[in-house]
């Protein structure tokens, strides 16, 4: 049985050399790479983390920001529910850039993706060309979580999937999201569907009580 109520599908995207597989990595290994050659075609990481009292299994795409690669990211769009939107805060051209790729979400993406937009290199402030402000404003004209992070010092790396990850819970509880419906979501053997509800089974003794499993004497059990 999976060790996961839920797992959500992201994917990170962004200009080449803004960091994207030193993000995953952060997140994946707690480690960053000095030297790190550029993704071909698209890398993948995995980890669980918990979030509001849940296991979230959160399976990571990391796609290449070269243009000959574009048509082989682009199929992965539409099968995630979560997106980080990367561009290096001493780039101004990668943070420019980041309305193309907004077009790129919108033509090819899933209409539920909860997307944060992260200014990455923080740690290189001397360096800065694209201020705070700037990102803020562009992260509200697009409806998007904003963060700047350093994901060589692991600074806000974490942050911006566990922001994410609550968004997205907080749309299934609307009802924005519907479960089993989204290709970005699926379901893991943590949860118990009953009376149209998901439940979280957090214990062998709630298992028991809500009779999910078979004992050997044929009462039911957790």
């Amino acid at each position: 049985m999976s060790n996961y109520g839920l797992m959500f599908k992201y994917i990170i995207i962004g200009d080449t050399g803004v960091g994207k597989s030193s993000i995953l990595l952060q997140l994946i290994e707690n480690e960053i790479r000095e030297q790190h050659d550029a993704t071909i075609g698209v890398e993948f990481g995995a980890k669980i983390i918990k979030v509001n009292g849940m296991n979230v299994k959160l399976q990571i795409w990391d796609t290449a920001g070269q243009e000959n690669f574009r048509s082989i990211i682009r199929s992965y769009y539409r099968s995630a529910i979560g997106a980080l939107l990367v561009y290096d805060i001493t780039n101004k051209n990668s943070f420019h850039n980041l309305q193309r790729w907004m077009e790129e979400i919108k033509n090819n993406g899933n209409a539920n993706m909860v997307i944060v937009l992260c200014g990455n290199k923080i740690d290189l402030e001397s360096e800065r060309a694209v201020t705070y402000e700037e990102g803020w404003q562009y992260a509200q004209s697009q409806s998007l979580i904003f963060l700047e992070i350093s994901a060589k010092q692991g600074i806000n790396v974490q942050s911006a999937f566990y922001q994410s990850t609550q968004r997205i819970l907080q749309d299934i509880d609307d009802q924005k999201i519907m479960l089993g419906q989204d290709p970005g979501i699926k379901i893991g053997g943590q949860y118990k569907k009953k009376d149209k509800e998901i439940q979280v089974i957090n214990s062998y003794e709630e298992a028991v009580q809500l009779k999910t499993i078979d004992t050997p004497n044929g009462n039911n059990c957790c």
